[in-house]
């Protein structure tokens, strides 16, 4: 990393403990950290320091994290950040709440700081092999442009959260072909992040109320397709 301008993360905790056992070990693989104690303070902190990943707890005093990363979302300048929540919440609902509000990954505590710095590696190799791809995509009447993560829908510029817009971007680079909610999850969200189905279902609607129901169908007991038709 070192011919390369620093990866930069931002620790969210509010257990020093945790802040540091978690700076330490990202500093030690040569992250650029900075960390804060709730919700308020980060949302601060990441639009000045604008991080490329952001760790964050949920249970904080203030503010708690599914707030925080809503507020985050809302950011322009983190429109590409990582977020990735590290919590002792392992209810299904926190975890639906989570990817609810635009989570790329949701670990549950204890913190293993080998396994986390492998799911980091593994979400910037991810996106780095989407890098690769078309940058834009025209199909009926939208054009998806994924350097800037916006669509156009007849001269109207529609701007979708981060993996909202991935989903859309895949359903619509293979049109017509339908895909299961496990297979969205191992294309969209890796293999190596551990995903409720709902997730999809949730992202699925969200795309629907801001593009029109006119572009992804439900196939019944299958899963979804980008109608071309």
């Amino acid at each position: 990393m070192s011919d390369k301008p620093k990866v930069k993360i931002l620790v969210v905790d509010d257990e020093p403990d945790i802040v540091d056992l978690l700076s330490y070990n990202l500093k030690k693989e040569g992250y650029d950290v900075e960390s804060a104690e709730d919700g308020v303070k980060a949302v601060k902190i990441a639009a000045k320091f604008n991080p490329d990943v952001i760790l964050l707890d949920i249970m904080m005093p203030h503010q708690d994290g599914v707030e925080t990363c809503r507020q985050l979302r809302e950011l322009p300048e983190l429109k590409n950040t990582f977020i990735i929540f590290l919590t002792a919440r392992s209810e299904e609902y926190s975890e639906v709440a989570a990817f609810d509000v635009g989570a790329d990954d949701y670990i549950t505590k204890p913190i293993k700081p080998r396994a986390l710095m492998s799911r980091i590696a593994a979400l910037f190799r991810r996106e780095s092999k989407k890098e690769q791809e078309f940058s834009q995509i025209k199909i009926k009447d939208l054009t998806i442009d994924r350097t800037s993560y916006t669509i156009d829908k007849s001269g109207r510029t529609i701007t979708l959260p981060k993996k909202e817009f991935e989903l859309l971007y895949f359903l619509a680079k293979n049109p017509n072909m339908v895909f299961s909610r496990d297979d969205l999850l191992q294309n969209i969200w890796g293999a190596d992040v551990f995903v409720l189905a709902r997730t999809v279902d949730v992202h699925i609607r969200k795309v629907r109320e801001k593009i029109g129901d006119d572009y992804i169908t439900t196939v019944k007991g299958v899963g979804y397709k980008f109608e071309l038709n």
